[in-house]
């Protein structure tokens, strides 16, 4: 086991980690949806969310690793089948060459294991699946809509229950998004036909994790390498192979100083550390980097919580806080919010916690990280309320006039 002391290997451990993330180089995937594609054949998943403060999760995290992304790419691999949906550890988009490795999950629902709903309706359930089977794909809104059936309104909630549980199991998966629509059709019907469909043993399902996460994290804890699965068995599995590597020595273990241990391919200590340039990167609260609470705080001594599921009085920072990365550190956050209609982003509230000497440095970078942010918003115009430093407002004001 090697213990990390110096802040040398500290920082060498930060750009490993951000390199494998795609998020120190300029285009480490190319561009446009050839590039979003092998992204998230690289990172393994892009998280799904609902919130919409600012554009979606899910087409945040493209954007930031793969120049000229727009956000109707997502939908487009859905129809060319590069991707799928269902859980990783919470909703995702997913490469559809790992489509294996969601069976053993929807085995474990069809067996009586609970994601949502205690209880299956098995009559609803096939009338619906005769229906898509007769009629084509279905969307939640053809039921909240009231489609007929057999002279009866369908009754939407106990549907849409019936439905979900169907896609959950396995029998259906989404073939498109219509807006943040899914689209369901049978599982037959959507998957392409070179796809394993072998359900995996429990080992190789483990290779499986351990290889990608180490791929994509560089460097990765025990804990994280099972980060909220629900797989019966997987983290005995996991920590057995685990065990088996460290004894090859095909993997090491390091120690940081606050106790917090990580796995990482042997020798990558050894290699010459990444190099980071001095720009800024807005990035999604539910970024595949900094998704893990513990594990950012440790590498980067950034302690983050996404605080929209707090009440508004507990709430230290906002509703909807980006992080904001320059460099290989983590430096402040950003609550905002894009008024649609007006093509207006409002920076509610803006946080930088750490800058050194290089203030005015990493404000130029901010606003032309910003400049970059606002396309993608599809804004035209940006104010700023409020700053911390409070000193920082107005220069950063007047900088910002140069976007409007």
């Amino acid at each position: 086991m090697i213990e990390i002391k110096t802040a040398k290997d500290q920082r060498k451990l930060r750009r490993l980690a951000l390199a494998a993330q795609g998020l120190l180089q300029a285009r480490p995937y190319g561009q446009g949806i050839s590039g979003a594609r092998k992204a998230i054949s690289h990172i393994g998943y892009v998280q799904v969310d609902t919130i919409s403060v600012v554009e979606r999760a899910h087409n945040h995290v493209i954007h930031s690793r793969v120049p000229g992304f727009k956000p109707e790419m997502i939908s487009q691999m859905l129809r060319k089948r590069d991707i799928f949906e269902f859980w990783s550890h919470a909703a995702a988009f997913l490469p559809i060459e790992d489509y294996r490795f969601s069976l053993p999950y929807k085995e474990a629902i069809r067996n009586g294991q609970v994601h949502w709903y205690k209880k299956r309706d098995t009559k609803l359930m096939g009338e619906l699946l005769a229906r898509i089977r007769s009629d084509g794909p279905i969307r939640s809104r053809d039921l909240e809509a009231g489609s007929k059936k057999g002279g009866e309104w369908w009754d939407w909630k106990p549907s849409k229950i019936a439905l979900e549980q169907l896609y959950m199991e396995g029998e259906l998966m989404v073939s498109d998004r219509e807006g943040f629509q899914k689209v369901y059709n049978l599982t037959e019907r959507v998957l392409p036909s070179e796809i394993n469909t072998a359900s995996p043993t429990i080992e190789e399902f483990a290779e499986h994790l351990l290889n990608q996460q180490i791929r994509c994290h560089g460097l990765v804890s025990l804990k994280g390498l099972t980060y909220l699965r629900k797989v019966p068995e997987l983290k005995l599995q996991v920590k057995q192979l685990v065990d088996d590597r460290l004894a090859q020595r095909d993997l090491e273990q390091i120690v940081m100083p606050d106790g917090e241990r990580f796995l990482l391919a042997a020798g990558a200590l050894d290699e010459t550390a990444p190099r980071a340039k001095k720009r800024m990167q807005i990035l999604s609260p539910f970024d595949n980097s900094v998704i893990q609470r513990q594990r950012l705080k440790t590498l980067f001594n950034f302690e983050y919580q996404l605080e929209c599921y707090l009440p508004e009085a507990k709430r230290q920072y906002g509703y909807f806080c980006l992080p904001l990365l320059y460099g290989d550190q983590f430096v402040g956050r950003m609550d905002c919010k894009a008024h649609r209609k007006e093509r207006h982003l409002e920076i509610r509230a803006l946080y930088l916690e750490t800058y050194g000497s290089d203030q005015a440095e990493l404000m130029a970078a901010f606003v032309e990280a910003l400049a970059v942010f606002l396309r993608f918003q599809q804004c035209d115009t940006v104010s700023l309320v409020k700053s911390e430093p409070s000193s920082l407002a107005e220069p950063l004001r007047l900088a910002l006039s140069d976007l409007n």
